[in-house]
């Protein structure tokens, strides 16, 4: 199925029926209440959502998981009340939405990645929720906020704590780690449904969990048979997903139904990029499967095809909120296009392996305070190779600033001069509670005024001036994670528009508890690539393919691609809406674009900016529904 995916979710009471009206002009599919009011609304392929039924009582999961109507129906039988939901699906592999019809009330949730997100609004005089938030802006009339826009020129998706913003005035999203209670009357609360896992087992402990989660998220993909596609770069993580693939879909094959697996890579246009041999190391042991390479010229470049995006006449960018994922939209038109062409009904990535199975800067502050004596040894062996300033580093092993205070220092130094690639290169790594990113040096006055005001107001709400767990390390895996997800749920939206959806098995929820349950310091160990996933992994991938201890590097095609598309990327900022927004310089950027050679690090933002620009170029219009937008209270 092609163009977008998407549903709503009503409350069970006669001032639902109301809202439902509104939503109908684009809903293909539809599931009731048992009293017979609408109770989902969108449009969705088939398989997409699985409903059990016990007596008057509903439950959806919606989204990638392989469990049967019957199956949630005998769960559903045995729920004590809706307060008990997470029990119906404890257990349940994949990455989907819960939803719940009983007694009345309504319990709706995504995913604690953020790959499965909910917005909700007040329309006609109740709570409605969906998990797109530009189908609730139209059913308001609602326009882009720009605060949240100026944020997205930092970095999207955006980062913790705004991640949990919505760029549409008026449209509220569902923090990842809550549910959404609707009343008969249309009424919202909302209830904590999960909770980060204590990095508490030792690596053998939680090898096991890990490889059973792991093998389960891609067997959620696998399940039914049919063909499924999936990235292989010849780094560890798509090649781990690619055995498994390989492995569960000849389980099919001997069992019940035809499974295919197909690998796509392209090829970097660095020739020391290390990518291909390894690839092709893989590639020799899956011969039951078919491997696609497309020849480098034949391949779209970076920043190619924007052409398209902006013209007047072109659809709208289906993505609900900005993302820097424009910069590559011709690469996933073309993957797309060459993947269903093949029969692909499902295209596996890799995305989320780094932030579970290295250990990030931030986790030797914690290091250091459990374990000072481990944590000196680990540190002089890192120190030693990667030459690190002593000073440097020892003040920022002492800082101990709370998350809210380094929230507050990040709002005041926005505007501090990015440091040098050479700078990077020569200095310690930060240990902070999160990177401090800057604004860009084209962003006006006005826009970092509005970041700051984000930042401050969020380092002073009780919510937001929390990190995600009591340690850097863990609340920058988790912060990491929440990225991944927010972006792959991006990623998923382009291609499922053209009829690939997308999955991230290392994102699954299931995964992710697994993985940050080992111990911090046992996650990484020096002179060993992502350890844990690598004995998750034993004889599942061959053991000189999981030997892997480089990672490939994309510079010249960032270079290439700028090269050769800098005069259509200068002219898409001839009349920026972001410039008449007042929340960039144009002329600034333009500058920065035909400098002599801008590097990666220089145009590091830019990327975001150039997603907001176009996507809120595709804007127009699109809060216009096909009837009349009613805002809340309207009859």
């Amino acid at each position: 199925m092609s163009g977008d995916v998407w549903f709503a979710v009503l409350p069970d009471g006669a001032a639902g029926v109301a809202a439902a009206r509104l939503l109908c002009p684009w809903t293909t599919d539809s599931v009731t209440h048992d009293s017979g009011r609408p109770w989902l609304l969108g449009s969705w392929p088939e398989g997409h959502v699985t409903v059990g039924v016990a007596g008057a009582r509903r439950v959806a999961v919606i989204g990638r998981c392989p469990v049967t109507a019957d199956t949630l129906s005998a769960r559903m039988g045995r729920l004590r009340g809706i307060g008990d939901v997470e029990r119906v699906a404890q257990g349940l592999p994949g990455s989907f939405h819960l939803v719940v019809s009983a007694e009345g009330s309504v319990l709706a949730r995504g995913s604690a990645s953020g790959v499965r997100r909910l917005f909700h609004t007040r329309v006609a005089g109740v709570t409605v929720a969906a998990d797109r938030s530009d189908r609730l802006a139209v059913l308001t009339g609602a326009s882009p906020d720009e605060r949240l826009l100026a944020a997205h020129l930092l970095t999207s998706p955006l980062p913790y704590p705004l991640d949990d913003r919505c760029v549409w005035q008026g449209v509220r999203a569902l923090p990842s780690y809550d549910s959404l209670l609707l009343d008969a009357e249309g009424r919202a609360t909302t209830r904590r449904w999960w909770t980060p896992p204590e990095p508490q087992l030792g690596w053998r402990q939680g090898v096991p969990a890990v490889r059973d989660a792991l093998t389960a998220a891609v067997g959620s993909c696998t399940a039914g048979g049919g063909t499924v596609s999936a990235d292989l770069s010849g780094g560890m993580d798509s090649t781990s997903l690619c055995f498994l693939a390989a492995r569960e879909q000849s389980g099919i094959r001997s069992a019940f139904a035809e499974g295919r697996l197909l690998t796509m890579r392209w090829r970097s246009l660095d020739p020391d990029n290390d990518d291909e041999d390894w690839a092709a190391r893989a590639v020799s042991r899956l011969p039951g499967a078919e491997h696609i390479t497309p020849p480098r010229d034949q391949w779209p470049l970076w920043y190619g095809g924007l052409t398209s995006l902006t013209d007047a006449t072109a659809p709208a960018i289906p993505t609900d909120e900005p993302g820097p994922w424009v910069r590559d939209s011709a690469r996933m038109a073309a993957l797309a296009d060459l993947m269903t062409g093949r029969g692909s009904r499902l295209h596996l990535m890799g995305g989320g392996a780094d932030e579970l199975f290295t250990t990030l800067p931030p986790h030797l502050h914690d290091h250091v305070r459990r374990h000072p004596l481990a944590a000196f040894a680990r540190i002089r062996t890192q120190r030693a190779a990667q030459h690190w300033p002593l000073g440097q580093l020892l003040r920022q092993l002492a800082d101990r600033r709370t998350f809210g205070q380094w929230l507050t220092a990040w709002a005041d130094g926005l505007t501090a001069p990015a440091p040098t690639a050479a700078a990077v290169v020569r200095s310690a790594p930060s240990t902070a509670w999160g990177v401090d990113l800057r604004m860009p040096p084209w962003a006006t006055p006005d826009a970092v005024r509005a970041v700051q005001s984000l930042l401050r107001e969020a380092s002073e709400t009780a919510d937001t001036a929390e990190p995600l767990a009591a340690e850097r390390g863990q609340h920058a895996a988790l912060a990491c994670v929440r990225t991944g997800g927010r972006g792959l749920r991006q990623l998923d939206q382009v291609t499922s528009a053209r009829g690939l959806p997308h999955a991230g098995p290392f994102l699954d929820d299931a995964v992710i508890e697994a993985a940050l349950a080992v111990r911090v310091s046992e996650r990484s160990t020096p002179g060993r690539y992502k350890p844990v996933l690598a004995a998750a992994m034993r004889d599942i991938v061959p053991a000189d393919v999981l030997g892997r201890q480089t990672k490939g590097e994309y510079s010249a095609d960032f270079h290439t691609g700028l090269r050769h598309n800098r005069a259509a990327l200068v002219g898409l900022f001839d009349g920026s809406r972001l410039a008449h927004a007042g929340l960039i310089d144009d002329a600034a950027i333009r500058a920065a674009l035909l400098g002599v050679h801008p590097t990666p690090e220089a145009l590091r933002s830019f990327s975001s900016t150039l997603g907001s620009e176009i996507w809120l170029r595709s804007c127009r219009g699109s809060t216009r529904p096909p009837s009349t937008a009613i805002a809340e209270g309207a009859p």
